[in-house]
């Protein structure tokens, strides 16, 4: 029995350490396999090639710049190579750099650091694990849905794979949008299921599949007309003289090219009925053709119902899809859109914002690549701008993008930073298996806790009691700032430096991804020193730690996209 006992001792003492020495190696940052120091330098050249990704970026600027001086506002400098790393980080991994990250990025010459540190998120699994799961917000909603024929992992696992393989945004909509198969083999095809109605054998819903077609990749919000006509104006269909306000009939005729689409046990397949519904003051139901609400022309009549409206939402000439993607992808990068509301752009209108159709026609231009997209967001001026400047900053500033503008982080974002904070070294793919699942776990729950902001997450909410309170008492904040030796920070820099000064810098690095100011610095040092090791009554180093962790954690800077 004792023997037994011992070895059981054993075997979960030999596992603790194999974790703990994964966890304490410093992993190796390698150089970005698509790292180009010159990428964007093309721009200053006498003659740049059509297309130039350089010469792109240098008109978006000149866009903002002339917008800038036209409403006469003062530009906020350029921000610190710390601050934009940590905008980066939070827009494309959710979660603050490590530590570890911060010292190699410090290792780059200071002119190429942003296309470095961008090349190194962009090929980062977690870069693709988060922006699908912000993605399929927009694509599936954030529910879980009919288990029976609705599988969201692997819908986000899919689409994980595509933004990983930069798979052109027109091939990914196409298929969520035409998918035939069972959805667990097929997984774009959960698009469709996710709309399915238990209370009608499962069976997908036109209208939801219409509204979200709409709202998703072209950024219109028809859903009104659903009931009635547009009486006010505020749905405007068409282009030019063709322009019209919506019409019921333009909704359901939307809606009409799912009708045939129904859900067996052979999966998602097209040969159903065709799509009925009763309009307003009709006496009884009617079948619906299938049509397009604008630029009719773009139907191609040789594919089923279902291909012949992915290829017209894809089709580039259909402006409002390329529109409807660059919003969301700079609503991603910023915390905000472009175009306000998100899902509601005019689709003529004199007065889009600088740049906005700019880079629309550079996204259809480049094949729909969302690497470059994000790669020119990520250099332009409003991205780069401080938050803070010498002069006042304003709401129109912020609106003009002449700074960058201040938002609060998602709750996927604080959970992320909790978690990463809490280690020196990179939390990724690489990180042990055991600590991988813990961290979803913890992620999960805190989410749930904190508020899951579901499909109107660019909606602006304030903060609320019981969030400070989770942050303040709840159960991640304390397991993560804790002495202990394999996860925490806290304990490792107590154990690899007895300086105050590098315990001071370390944790401030970990947790807002600067360095501390000299009166921050001169505060918490002395804090620090007055500590022993821990004889009578006055606290420990590590007590002393994990309290500059927790006040750090817990400040408005820690919580905030700035």
């Amino acid at each position: 029995m004792w023997a037994r006992n011992l070895l059981f001792i054993a075997v979960c003492i030999a596992g603790l350490l194999a974790i703990g020495d994964q966890l304490l190696r410093r992993n190796r940052i390698d150089r970005p396999a698509d790292f180009e120091p010159g990428r964007f330098a093309a721009a200053a050249t006498p003659s740049p090639s059509p297309g130039d990704i350089g010469q792109t970026l240098a008109r978006l600027n000149s866009e903002f710049r002339r917008y800038w001086q036209a409403k006469q506002l003062d530009i906020a400098p350029r921000a610190d190579d710390l601050t934009i790393a940590r905008r980066l980080s939070l827009a494309l991994t959710g979660t603050v750099p490590s530590v570890e990250e911060i010292r190699a990025l410090e290792n780059v010459s200071a002119d190429e650091r942003l296309e470095w540190w961008t090349s190194h998120l962009l090929e980062d699994r977690r870069h693709s694990d988060y922006l699908a799961e912000r993605l399929a917000r927009a694509y599936v909603g954030n529910e879980m849905g009919p288990f029976i024929v609705f599988r969201r992992g692997r819908f986000e696992r899919w689409l994980s794979d595509q933004i990983e393989a930069n798979t052109p945004y027109d091939e990914v909509v196409r298929r969520m949008i035409s998918e035939r198969g069972v959805w667990t083999g097929k997984p774009a095809a959960n698009f469709i299921t996710a709309t399915s109605d238990p209370t009608k054998d499962n069976q997908p819903d036109e209208v939801r599949l219409a509204g979200r077609t709409a709202r998703a990749f072209l950024g219109m919000r028809i859903d009104c007309l659903q009931c009635h006509d547009d009486k006010l104006g505020n749905v405007n269909l068409g282009y030019g003289s063709d322009s019209h306000s919506g019409t019921q009939a333009d909704f359901h005729q939307l809606a009409a090219f799912f009708g045939p689409t129904s859900v067996s046990l052979v999966g998602v397949h097209d040969g159903g009925k065709p799509y009925e519904t009763k309009y307003l003051d009709a006496e009884k139901e009617e079948v619906v053709p299938p049509q397009v609400p604008f630029a009719g022309e773009l139907i191609e009549s040789y594919a089923s119902r279902r291909e012949q409206l992915a290829r017209w939402v894809t089709h580039p000439s259909n402006k409002p899809f390329a529109r409807a993607a660059v919003n969301r992808f700079w609503a991603l990068m910023f915390g905000r859109p472009l175009v306000e509301p998100i899902d509601d752009i005019p689709l003529e209108s004199d007065a889009y914002p600088p740049g906005f159709q700019l880079l629309a026609d550079d996204f259809t231009a480049s094949g729909f690549d969302v690497r470059r997209l994000l790669r020119l967001i990520a250099a332009s001026e409003p991205f780069t701008r401080d938050s803070r400047a010498d002069f006042q900053i304003t709401a129109a500033h912020e609106d003009a993008w002449a700074a960058f503008p201040l938002t609060r982080l998602r709750p996927e974002q604080v959970a992320g930073s909790l978690i990463q904070a809490s280690s020196l070294s990179t939390l990724n793919g690489e990180a042990h298996v055991v600590l991988r699942i813990a961290m979803f776990g913890q992620t999960n729950e805190f989410v749930r806790r904190y508020g899951d902001l579901g499909e109107d997450e660019f909606t602006d909410r304030s903060g609320t009691i019981p969030q400070r309170l989770l942050m303040m008492n709840g159960e991640l904040v304390k397991e993560r700032t804790a002495e202990n030796p394999v996860l925490n920070a806290t304990t490792r820099i107590a154990m690899l430096s007895t300086r105050p000064e590098k315990q001071v810098e370390v944790s401030y690095l970990a947790t807002l991804t600067r360095r501390p100011t000299e009166a921050e610095l001169a505060h918490f040092v002395s804090r620090l020193q007055d500590t022993d090791g821990g004889d009578g009554d006055r606290r420990t180093r590590q007590e002393a730690l994990e309290d500059l962790y927790w006040t750090l954690i817990n400040s408005t800077e820690f919580s905030w996209n700035h």
